[in-house]
C-alpha cells in the first residue's frame, strides 16, 4: 500500500437525486460516502456476492454481443500492464457473453489464486437495459456516459480521462488513489499511442514503487490523495486528474457516469496534443518558441480583444465556435492532414 497521507475530502448525507451542481462541477475531488447506498444493486451485494451477480443476470439481453473481458494469468497480481519490454501487453482480450462472464467471475470468487478478469467500460443501456431504471443517479449533464465495470481484483493503473467522472461503487471495495494533473512530470507516463486501454498510463508499479527507477515518484506521492470505496459510497474524479483504481474482493461492480462541461461536438484535446507532436515539437528550438507564443495568443490567453481588429462576422475561426464552424473546421483539418 501506498504511503498517502492525505484522504480526499468526504461528504456525507448527499441525495442522489439531488447532488449539488457545484460539487460535480469543482477542481477537486471529493467522497460521497454512502451516496447510492439505496440502490436494489448496493443491497444485493452487501447480502452477498451470488446475489449481486444474480441481480446483474437480471439485466443481461437476450441476443445483446459480447463484451469484452480482458483477462490475465494469476501471476500478474491483478496488474492489467505491458510486457518487459513495453511493446506488448501482459494480458489478452476475450469476447464472451456477459451472463457467462458474470458466472465466471462468480466461480472464481472461492479460488485463491484466479486468474484476474475485468470487463471494463461496459455501457449500461446497450448491455443492462432497465438496469438504470433501479439505479441511477440525477446529475447536472443531461445525457452522461453510464459505464458498468466488473471485476475481480485488479489494479488500474494510473491514468486521465477528458470527461468528469463519477464513479460509484457497489459491489466490493476499491482503493482510489489520486494526483492533481499537475503530476504528470513525476508520474512517468508510458507511450501516448499505445496504451493497454485507451488512455496512456503510469510506469509506476503502485504496489512495489521502484524508487530508483522513478525518483520524481516521491515528489507525486507529496501531492496524492487517496480512500476505500465502501459499497454505496462514490468518488467524483474531476476532468484530468489522474487516478489509480485498485479492486480489494474477489468480486467488484462500479458504476461510473462520464460528462464534459463543453458541447458535443468539441474535439478531445487529446487530438490537438498528438498533432503538435508531430508538427511542433521536433522544431528548432527558436521556431518552437515562436510557436509557443502563437498557441499562448491564440488559445490560452485567447480573449475578447485577440480578433477585436476583425469585423465580427469576417473572423471565422477566431469568433465563437458552434457545431457548423467545428465541422467547417474538421473537414478543413482532415483535407490537409489526407493531402
Amino acid at each position: 500500500m501506498l504511503p498517502v497521507d492525505r484522504p480526499i475530502r468526504e461528504i456525507a448525507g448527499l441525495d442522489p437525486r439531488a447532488l449539488p451542481a457545484d460539487l460535480l462541477r469543482a477542481q477537486e475531488p471529493v467522497v460521497m460516502r454512502g451516496v447510492v447506498s439505496d440502490w436494489p444493486m448496493t443491497r444485493a451485494a452487501r447480502a452477498s456476492d451470488a446475489e449481486a451477480t444474480a441481480y446483474l443476470q437480471r439485466f443481461v439481453r437476450r441476443g445483446a454481443p459480447p463484451v469484452v473481458a480482458t483477462v490475465g494469468p494469476p501471476e500478474i497480481g491483478g496488474r492489467f500492464f505491458y510486457d518487459d519490454s513495453v511493446r506488448g501487453f501482459n494480458f489478452r482480450q476475450e469476447q464472451v457473453p456477459l451472463g457467462v462472464a458474470l458466472d465466471t467471475l462468480l466461480k472464481y470468487t472461492r479460488d485463491p489464486a484466479p486468474p484476474a478478469i475485468y470487463l471494463a467500460s461496459t455501457t449500461i443501456d446497450t448491455w443492462l437495459p432497465g438496469f438504470r431504471a433501479e439505479n441511477d443517479m440525477a446529475l447536472p449533464d443531461p445525457d452522461p456516459l453510464a459505464s458498468i465495470w466488473i471485476g475481480n481484483r485488479t489494479r488500474i493503473a494510473a491514468h486521465q480521462d477528458v470527461p468528469d467522472n463519477l464513479a460509484c461503487v457497489v459491489a466490493g471495495r476499491r482503493r482510489v488513489t489520486l494526483f492533481p494533473p499537475q503530476q504528470l512530470p513525476n508520474l512517468y507516463i508510458g507511450p501516448l499511442d499505445y496504451t493497454p486501454a485507451g488512455q496512456a498510463i503510469s510506469l509506476v508499479d503502485f504496489a512495489a514503487p521502484d524508487f530508483q527507477r522513478f525518483p520524481r515518484f516521491e515528489e507525486a506521492l507529496r501531492h496524492a490523495q487517496a480512500a476505500v470505496l465502501d459499497p454505496g459510497d462514490a468518488v467524483f474524479i474531476p476532468s484530468m486528474w489522474w487516478h489509480h483504481m485498485e479492486g480489494l474482493e474477489p468480486f467488484n461492480v462500479l458504476v461510473n457516469y462520464w460528462w464534459r462541461q463543453t458541447p458535443a461536438w468539441m474535439d478531445t484535446p487529446m487530438n490537438a496534443l498528438m498533432l503538435a507532436i508531430m508538427t511542433v515539437r521536433d522544431l528548432p528550438q527558436p521556431q518552437r518558441a515562436v510557436w509557443e507564443d502563437v498557441f499562448r495568443h491564440y488559445v490560452f490567453e485567447a480573449g475578447d480583444d485577440t480578433a477585436a481588429h476583425i469585423p465580427a462576422d469576417a473572423r471565422r475561426a477566431l469568433g465563437p465556435l458552434d457545431e457548423a464552424r467545428a465541422r467547417e473546421l474538421r473537414a478543413r483539418l482532415l483535407q490537409r492532414l489526407n493531402r
